[in-house]
């Protein structure tokens, strides 16, 4: 496993900060050392976090997230693979209903 220097964990950014403007600061200190250290595997997700930055910060608003959402997703899509070839779209989203309502 990588062993990284503590600047370059971003879970102490979601757990310790209190608000939107504390986490943004956090959030702009670990991508300056991010990109400092030049490594070249957090390049990817330093670019998205540094793309995406407001979004992210709206979950210092309300503390939410759309993992119920993603994981409702992840659920019909493992379903459409077992139910490829089905052309019945009224039997598919019936079989939806019951299995996951």
């Amino acid at each position: 496993m990588l062993n990284l220097p503590p600047t370059f964990w971003i879970d102490p950014i979601f757990h310790q900060s209190n608000n939107r403007l504390v986490a943004f600061k956090k959030l702009a200190l670990w991508y300056n050392s991010v990109e400092k250290f030049e490594v070249k595997t957090f390049n990817t997700i330093a670019r998205t976090i540094q793309n995406n930055y407001e979004y992210i910060l709206n979950y210092f608003d309300n503390r939410s997230t759309n993992a119920s959402a993603e994981s409702f997703n992840a659920k019909v899509k493992a379903l459409r693979s077992q139910f490829r070839g089905v052309r019945d779209i009224s039997f598919f989203l019936f079989r939806l209903q019951k299995i996951y309502a």
